[in-house]
């Protein structure tokens, strides 16, 4: 009787071994999912007059949220203000999407930031991109909390890496497209890296704008 309880407790004790390791293989795979996270990118629609807009995303990855929901595209009424109705009469600030993919970002030319400092730097940068104070204020609202608490942030804007792999499809074409895309990483020290010039094009006629983000690996 003794050797079947001590039997019985030992397969009991490797149960439940093999759930926890279950659980934490779980959780494992979500925060590290198959490639970075394009987090947050939100797409902003400026016609000149209330305009039916259709727009298509062709991502190389896998899109994981989006809202409104995509359906092979959204297709939203979209004010000068920026403000977009639905067919349903509901209405948003901006089309949002988040997606998972295997993108290496290129860290070629860039800057290494203080944690401390990323605040004043997104503020400047953001504005010489293009961004208003109100989509730069949405920008820094995000990504902020995640970046301001590292020793130094690696910082690179993206140009062709980002929109060859995100391409955006807008009906009718705009006038003017700025697309702001930021791939960072946390660093304990400061790192040499070749500074861009940020330039933005001037703002004109029908304008679309998207800024998003990823923390790189």
């Amino acid at each position: 009787m003794k050797i079947k309880t001590a039997i019985m407790r030992i397969l009991i004790l490797l149960l439940i071994l093999s759930c926890v390791c279950f659980l934490a293989a779980c959780r494992e795979r979500r925060d590290d999912p198959d490639g970075p996270v394009e987090a947050k990118p939100v797409i902003y629609l400026y016609p000149e007059e209330e305009t039916e807009v259709t727009v298509k995303l062709d991502y190389a990855g896998n899109l994981t949220c989006t809202y409104p929901v995509y359906n092979d595209g959204w297709t939203v009424t979209a004010h000068p203000d920026g403000v977009l109705t639905d067919k349903s009469g509901q209405t948003y600030n901006y089309l949002y999407w988040e997606g998972v993919s295997g993108i290496e970002y290129d860290f070629s030319e860039g800057y290494c930031i203080a944690g401390s400092e990323t605040a004043a730097f997104l503020e400047d940068a953001l504005s010489k991109l293009g961004l208003t104070r109100k989509e730069a204020n949405e920008f820094i609202v995000y990504w902020l909390p995640l970046m301001q608490d590292s020793p130094y942030n690696l910082i690179a804007f993206q140009s062709d890496v980002y929109t060859d792999s995100a391409r955006l499809s807008v009906e009718p074409a705009p006038d003017t497209v700025i697309r702001v895309f930021i791939a960072w990483k946390p660093v304990n020290k400061p790192v040499y890296i070749p500074a861009p010039i940020l330039t933005a094009p001037v703002r004109n006629g029908f304008t679309v704008v998207e800024w998003g983000g990823c923390q790189a690996e």
